[in-house]
C-alpha cells in the first residue's frame, strides 16, 4: 500500500491524502496506488501541501500504518509533548509507534 503525505501549507501541521482531500488522522489515508506523485505534484500546485511524498504502509486490524518509524512517529505528533498528539477515536495511538 502506498500512501501520500506531507504538510499543511498554513499551519504546518502533518496531514495524509484521504481520497477528497486531506486528513490530519492517519487512518483515513488512502492507497494512492502508482498516481501518488502525480497527485502530490498537484497538491503542491494548487497550495494545500507542502513537501508532499508517497510513503509505504500496511493495514492492519486497527487501520493504516506507515510502514517506516519515521513516519510513524510524524503519525503521532511530537514525542516529546504527548499532550499534543492529534487526538483520535483510537484509545491505543501511542502503542503502534515502534
Amino acid at each position: 500500500m502506498k500512501i501520500l503525505t506531507g504538510n499543511d501549507l498554513s499551519s504546518g501541521d502533518v496531514i495524509w491524502w484521504a481520497g477528497d482531500g486531506w486528513s490530519r488522522q492517519v487512518a483515513e489515508s488512502v492507497d494512492v496506488g502508482d498516481r501518488g506523485d502525480d497527485l502530490a505534484r498537484t497538491e503542491e500546485a494548487a497550495l494545500r501541501v507542502v513537501g508532499a511524498y508517497v510513503i509505504d504502509a500496511t493495514i492492519t486490524d486497527a487501520g493504516v500504518r506507515p510502514a517506516h518509524i519515521k513516519d510513524r512517529i510524524r503519525a503521532l505528533g511530537p514525542t516529546v509533548r504527548p499532550d499534543l498528539i492529534p487526538q483520535t477515536a483510537e484509545a491505543d495511538i501511542g502503542k503502534w509507534v515502534i
